[in-house]
Order: structure tokens, then sequence, then C-alpha cells
């Protein structure tokens, strides 16, 4: 045990803000704390920097703060510098212990220095300038790489990927998984606490909650335990029922009262399950099914150029109903271009595109979420939906984080991000069968952003959408275009995927991709029947040697995914079985513990064979088309 805080309560002026937590770090664990604004996350990184202090409590025995030895702590705070007259040079070194010019560690601490320097984007020459002559992103950046240099026990992150473009987190993310000590971090960015983070700790009414894993994992355990403890405090308030409607029946009998009076005592004696608290984000269940379904192909276009003056890409692409793709690139490739274009705001420079039969558009930009009334939420959304019942539009709204009070803000006073989920329930409420969103989650908090995956998730329709929030593009999109160099690259899997694809293929800029307009190619591969395509007496024996290739990595990849599936099923089974047997809810122990480890094995090992196999079939795809 690293470090650890025992029944802590922290107040200030009269208020309490953290209420008998429990936290510890084990060894070079990277912690995450997440919560709502508020919520006291700032707070805990204070304590364990040492700048506040817990509360006395003479009354408890064995609380307070214990550490295995003399910690150093490194704070990397939202401000960053006091002294902004001094160089960069100057204020990394004045922190170095190693003042021989010549010795083995300064030797390290410049070489890491300018490891550090360079990655964070910056040039050598910036090393002489002074503080001052930099951003406050720019400050933060300089901060982090002193505290990196420093290397203490614990170091603690406020926000670190504030001001970072995609790269440099990137590079932030690879080098806090090799880093050899414990961090503790509150950051937003969900996608960088899946990739750096091994433990979760959750601030929530005033207490802290540990749950391992990453974020991801985080939100399926909750969800999980959420669902476990509803199941036994409804199973528990039925037993209580059932002890109390005998004590009724039978207290009034003579020759039944002393039965009764001990099936009273039997519900008395019941530890009580607390009732648990509904997860606060509302997540979507059913599918959002479009009032259209519309044509197989929603959107094609051949050597359709887009631009303005000038062209910044090329497209030959089609779209197939159901597709969710996220589109990548740098500000000013045509990605934003694009969208308008494939919505029809503005035309192609040259070229074809059009939409396939009863397609309807729901279109969203930031302009679109800057409206204007003096009707409340739940009015405005009622003239838009006349149909609806007002208990009906109060469902809906509440579904979208706007429930109670949140319905009766007048609309001309919601915040930005608030105004764009507003215009987003309104597009899906439309039901349109093609959704094209630029960038719609921006300004939003996790709790908006979350709600909202989980609808255009549910959304069985079609989706093309830009978005720099790499959670949501990673959760949302199926496959993704990267705009690069007035390129376009189609990668057909999931974001994740491509960024460990490019990490394992680094050098290789177009090696994981594949070109956009090559993608209508593969699609009329898998659309041909492989009858017909024996009958066609034009194939070559390259590329019958190649089909025949395909065929035997798609026959072991379905016989995979479907040995995935199975033992997923043997293991959820096996799982609720024990949940609803008489041993679990008696805390007897798990008699059937070791066969579950033994399918959790099984399932893992056949999930890395299916991964595997993908990326196989994937590049077996490339080499057919190079």
């Amino acid at each position: 045990m690293l470090y650890q805080i025992t029944e802590g309560t922290v107040s200030a002026g009269g208020n309490v803000i953290l209420s008998n937590i429990n936290f510890e770090i084990h060894g070079n664990e990277k912690i995450a704390v997440v919560g709502s604004n508020g919520a006291g996350k700032t707070t805990l990184l204070r304590l364990i920097a040492g700048e506040l202090e817990l509360d006395r409590d003479d009354k408890r025995q064995n609380c307070g703060i214990t550490a295995a030895r003399k910690l150093t702590i490194g704070y990397l705070k939202q401000q960053a510098f006091t002294e902004k007259e001094r160089t960069v040079e100057e204020e990394i070194f004045s922190s170095c212990s190693f003042s021989n010019e010549f010795s083995q560690e300064r030797f390290e601490y410049e070489r890491e220095y300018d490891i550090l320097f360079t990655g964070f984007g910056f040039l050598k020459t910036d090393k002489k300038k002074k503080l001052s002559e930099f951003s406050g992103g720019e400050q933060t950046k300089i901060a982090l790489i002193r505290h990196l240099l420093l290397k203490p026990d614990i170091l603690l992150l406020d926000e670190p990927t504030n001001h970072l473009d995609i790269q440099t987190v990137q590079w932030l993310e690879q080098y806090l998984n090799g880093y050899g000590k414990a961090v503790v971090m509150v950051s937003h960015d969900r996608f960088f606490l899946d990739q750096t983070v091994n433990v979760v700790y959750e601030l929530s009414g005033k207490t802290l909650t540990r749950y391992p894993g990453n974020y991801t994992q985080y939100r399926e355990e909750k969800k999980k335990r959420i669902r476990l403890q509803k199941k036994a405090y409804e199973k528990q308030q039925e037993e209580i029922k059932r002890l109390n409607d005998l004590v009724e029946r039978f207290k009034h009998k003579p020759n039944k009262a002393a039965f009764a009076r001990a099936k009273k005592k039997a519900a008395e004696r019941l530890v009580p399950v607390e009732k648990p608290k509904e997860d606060e984000i509302p997540l979507f269940a059913c599918p959002l099914e479009p009032a259209v379904l519309g044509s197989k192909w929603v959107f094609e276009s051949e050597h359709l150029k887009i631009g303005y003056d000038k062209p910044l890409a090329e497209l030959t692409f089609r779209i197939r109903r159901g597709q969710k793709i996220g589109i990548l690139g740098p500000n000013g490739a045509g990605k934003s271009t694009f969208l308008k274009t494939a919505a029809g705001l503005i035309p192609g420079l040259s070229g074809v595109c059009s939409l396939g039969n009863q397609i309807t558009i729901g279109y969203f930009d930031q302009q679109s979420s800057e409206i204007q009334s003096d009707k409340t939420v739940a009015d405005h959304f009622h003239d838009l939906f006349p149909v609806l019942t007002e208990k009906e539009v109060r469902s809906i709204l509440g579904s979208y984080l706007f429930g109670g009070k949140e319905a009766g803000k007048r609309v001309s006073v919601l915040s930005g991000g608030e105004k764009a989920r507003l215009v987003l329930a309104e597009l899906l409420q439309s039901r349109p069968n093609f959704l094209i969103l630029d960038e719609p989650t921006n300004h939003m908090d996790i709790q908006a952003k979350e709600t909202l995956e989980s609808a255009f998730m549910a959304f069985t329709g079609t989706i093309l959408f830009v978005s720099h929030d790499r959670y949501f593009l990673d959760r949302v999109a199926e496959s993704i275009l990267i705009f690069e160099d007035q390129s376009v690259f189609y990668y057909p899997f999931k974001y994740a995927h491509y960024l460990e694809r490019s990490r394992r293929v680094y050098g290789e800029e177009i090696a994981a991709q594949i070109k956009a307009e090559e993608q209508a190619l593969i699609a009329g591969i898998r659309a041909v029947p492989k009858a017909e395509r024996h009958r066609l007496k034009e194939i070559s024996s390259e590329e019958a040697y190649a089909d025949w290739k395909m065929r035997l990595v798609t026959e072991r990849l379905l016989q995979a995914e479907d040995r995935v599936k199975e033992l997923d099923c043997a293991c959820k089974k096996l799982l609720m079985d024990w949940q609803e047997s008489r041993e679990f809810w008696a805390g007897d122990g798990w008699s059937d513990a070791a066969s579950y480890e033994s399918l959790s094995q099984q399932r893992e090992e056949a999930c890395e064979t299916w991964t595997a196999l993908c990326v196989e079939w994937f590049e077996e795809a490339l080499d057919m088309l190079i």
C-alpha cells in the first residue's frame, strides 16, 4: 500500500465536501477520479497534495492518512507558474537535483527533457524563451514536462489534456503507459482515461467508490452493480411483504400466535438492502427507428471534388443503409465541407453525387444550435410535435436530460451545449433515416455526451458525422473516413482498432487504410453470390486465387465469431443461474466458480483469436486492392 486515506472527511466554510472517504494507491497504479462538476474532485487532489487537511475526529480510531514511506508528490494545476519572467530552461533546471553537468544522471535528465519537450510539440529553440511568451495552454505543457522529469512517487494531474491536440494527447497516453510511478488524474477526456488508467474512483454524494479497470469498464461495472442491487432489493421487499402478510393473517389466531411472532422477528432480523440509486445518466435501451426505411444505398459519389474556390478532396464513395461512419482529419482538410455537400447545402466543384430513394436527412452543425425563443423547452418541443401529449413530451425530454425544472427553462437562457442537445432531440424525434452531424457534442458535459451516445447507438438509420471527441467517435462510429493531404481513406473498423493498428505499423502512412474510392469495390465483391462468381468466365487465375484465400479466411472468421458468441452465452447463463440460486442469496459461495473461470478464460482466448482473424481478413482485403 503506497498511500491510504481511511474514513476521511473534509469540510470548508461549515460545509462537508468529502464525507468518510476511503482511498488507496497501490504501487504504480494509474487512477482516474470522476464525478459531476462541483462533486469535490479537485478537493481530493489538493488533499493528497497536502494543501488541505482532514477534519479532526476524536471519536473514530484508525482514520486518517497513512503512507508506506515519505512520498514525493507532484501536482499539475490549471494555473501553472507564478514567476513567468524565467526562461523555460531556468524553470526546468531549477528543479534538477543533479548539479554535476557531466554526471550520468544529469545526461539522462537532459535527454529525457529533450524527448518530452519535442514530444509536446515544442521546438528546441523555444527553451530560451521566457514563460510569459507562451500561451496558457503551452505553460501547462511546460509545467507537465517539469513534473514528469521529477518523477514524483505520486503525480496528480488536473485536466492534463486541456489545450492539447490529438497527436500530443496520443503521445502523452503512450508516455504515461510507460511511466513507472503512480498517477492520479481528473479528466473529462474519456478516451484518454480508457488508454491510461487501470482504476477509477467515482465521487458521488460526497463519498468515493472504487472500480477496477478503465473508464468503459467502470461504466459497465457500475451498471452491473446497480442491476444486481436492484434485484436484491426487490427480492428482499418481496420477502418482507410475504412475512408481514403471514403476520397479519395469523396474529389474531391463538393457535398461530407463536408462528406469527416468529415471522415478525424474522422480518425484523433481515439486514436491510439499500435501495440503489439509479444511474444519473439516462440511456436508450430500445431502438430508435426512422419513419421511412429508405433505399439500400443512401449516398453515392463518383469523382466528387469538394471545396469552395479550390478542391479540398476528391471522393468516389458510397454509403450503405445502417452504416455509422465517423470522419477524422485536421482542420481545413474538408470534413465539414463534405458534410455540407452530402446534405445538399453546397454543390460539388465537379463529379457526381446523389442520395438514394426516400432518403430523409437530419442535418446538424454549430449554427443549428443557435436557436432563440422565449418559450419554455417543453412548449418549444410540443409546438414542433403537436400530436404528442404533454406526458409524452415530458417523457421524451426527460430522456434527453430535460426533466422536471429543466423542461421549464426558457430556450433563450440555455447554454450552448443545452441548446445543441435540444436540437439533437428534435432531430431524432423527427425520425429521418440519414443523420449528418458536425461536432454534435461540443460544449457538452460527460452526462450529456453519454446520453446522446446511447441515442445514436440505438438509432437504426445511417449516420455520417465529424467529432473530435475520440470516445464518442469510437462508441458510435463502426468505420471511419480519414481526410489527409487532399486524400480520403476508408477504414472499415472502429477508431480504437485503427489507432492500435497505426501504432503497430508506425511509419506506414497508408498501410492501415483503404482508399474511400475502393470501398465500393469491396462492397461489390461481397454483394455478388458465390455461385455467380464462379460463372464469370473473365475472372483471372490471380483473382480466383485471391477470392479463394478470402473465402478461407472468412470461413474461419465466422467460425471464431460463433465460438465467441457460444462461450459468451454459456458464461452469462452460468452467472445468471447463480444469481437466481439459493446459494447466492444465502451468501454460501459459488459451487460453479471454477467452471465459470474456465469458461471465461476460453471466451477471452476465443476473442483474441477472433480479433486476430479480423485483422487477417482486413490485410487480405488490402492485398487484393493493392
